[in-house]
Parts: structure tokens; sequence; C-alpha cells
């Protein structure tokens, strides 16, 4: 793959990083207390004209 095809890609994942912590950060403050729960978390990639849909499932443990 070419350099420019690899930044941009870089560019792209560390934006969905980033505003992902943020939107999530946020919703945890807004929930008040969520010690001792688990929240089932879901992203779902689509790109577009390549027929791509990649699907990452996980948790996230609350805070007090």
């Amino acid at each position: 793959m070419s350099d420019d095809f690899n930044m941009s890609m870089r560019k792209f994942l560390k934006q969905v990083g980033v505003t992902s912590q943020q939107a999530i950060e946020e919703a945890m403050r807004n929930a008040g207390d969520t010690s001792g729960k688990t929240f089932k978390a879901k992203v779902v990639l689509t790109v577009n004209g390549l027929d791509l849909e990649h699907v990452v499932t996980g948790k996230i443990e609350g805070q007090a």
C-alpha cells in the first residue's frame, strides 16, 4: 500500500478513536454513578465502494 493511503487511513482511525472516546466519556459522565455496571459496546465500520462492513464488539466497565 502507498504511503499516502497509509497516512490517510491512520488519520481516519485516529479521528475515530479520539472522537469515540470523547463521546463515551461524556455519556458516562451524564449517566452518573455507573460503578459495578458493564456496558456492551459495538462499532460498525462501513466503507462505501469497498463492500466492507466490519463489526467490533466489547465491554466497557462503569465508574463512580
